[in-house]
């Protein structure tokens, strides 16, 4: 890949018209500083104004939110790609592995994303947009205005809508006799009831760590011992742990993680320099075995609906890198 084209944090695109729509909606930010590309060599926000739709979603690979948005886009590029809409993935990492090029264009094709993905590792795209979720989408029409955003997954009904609209007026702006159909992308994505969820994301690094025992906020090593009883929601360890900024190490030949969860699904996000051997027991009973190297989010826990349980990690060797729990 190329050199990216650099540019200025506070660019702000030069839209079409200045019309009602001035005052009503604000104006698109450029890609800013871009660390490189992905499907492309180069794409701006500006290229595509007076032209055609853009929806830029911003993502991080090993965010399960994402991931589960992702059939979604998807089918929108394959659906609307030859209808004027132009989709860009803004990659905006919240771990250090992910400003890695190479983990990022691996995950691009595991996902099968085929659409253009500018990489934001020093933020400024983000900033520009005043960004502070993963996922979240921000829909430009033909003159350059946003004219609709959502935070997170859902709305994907609602998101599609909005689409065909902005797709429909670029037809009339360019004069063009095609009509954009109104039925829906449907991809298979496994439904999340977020009144059913009660475990929040819980991160293991001492800049946000809140453990059930031991010290929180604490970076450098500590002993941990399981105690009789244990909260909720709360991550408690057991062994010798290097506690880093992001990130949790075991450095004993044996440990664990135990966490009191209700969700349906459970996942880990991890890595390790050599694979490490991870024995998930659920209340008590082997549910699998994995093998973690590549720093990436890994699937724990599947089930077909919400339930409380206690989540076991047996942990054979040192190495372990735990980022966060995530839960679904």
């Amino acid at each position: 890949r190329g050199k990216p084209e650099k540019v200025s944090t506070d660019s702000q695109i030069t839209p079409q018209v200045s019309s009602s729509k001035q005052g009503r909606y604000e104006v698109a930010k450029e890609i800013s500083t871009p660390d490189g590309f992905i499907n492309t060599d180069n794409i701006t926000v500006s290229g595509q104004t007076g032209k055609n739709v853009v929806l830029i979603d911003f993502w991080t690979y090993s965010c399960i939110n994402c991931q589960r948005t992702i059939p979604y886009l998807n089918a929108w590029y394959e659906k609307y790609k030859d209808k004027g809409l132009v989709i860009i993935g803004v990659h905006t990492p919240e771990f250090t592995f992910e400003h890695n090029y190479e983990n990022v264009k691996k995950a691009v094709e595991k996902f099968g994303i085929k659409y253009p993905v500018a990489l934001d590792n020093d933020y400024s795209t983000w900033h520009a947009y005043r960004n502070q979720y993963w996922p979240r989408k921000y829909l430009i029409d033909i003159d350059g205005y946003i004219v609709y955003d959502h935070i997170g997954e859902g709305a994907y009904e609602e998101t599609e809508k909005k689409i065909q609209e902005a797709l429909s007026e670029r037809m009339q702006v360019l004069n063009l006799k095609e009509k954009i159909e109104k039925d829906m992308a449907k991809p298979t994505v496994a439904a999340i009831d977020p009144a059913k969820l009660r475990s929040p994301e819980t991160y293991f690094g001492s800049a946000r760590n809140s453990l059930g025992n031991g010290q929180s906020n604490k970076t450098g090593m500590q002993t941990f011992s399981l105690p009789s009883s244990m909260q909720p929601n709360k991550a408690y360890l057991a062994g010798d742990w290097d506690i880093q900024e992001e990130f949790a190490e075991n450095k004993s030949s044996v440990a664990k993680i135990v966490f009191n969860y209700t969700a349906k699904n459970v996942y880990l996000v991890a890595g390790a320099d050599k694979p490490v051997t991870v024995e998930v027991r659920r209340d008590g009973k082997l549910v699998k075995t994995i093998q973690v190297q590549t720093h990436q989010l890994y699937p724990l826990i599947e089930e077909a609906d919400y339930s409380q349980h206690i989540l076991e990690l047996t942990i054979s060797t040192p190495g372990l890198q735990t980022f966060t729990f995530t839960f679904g």
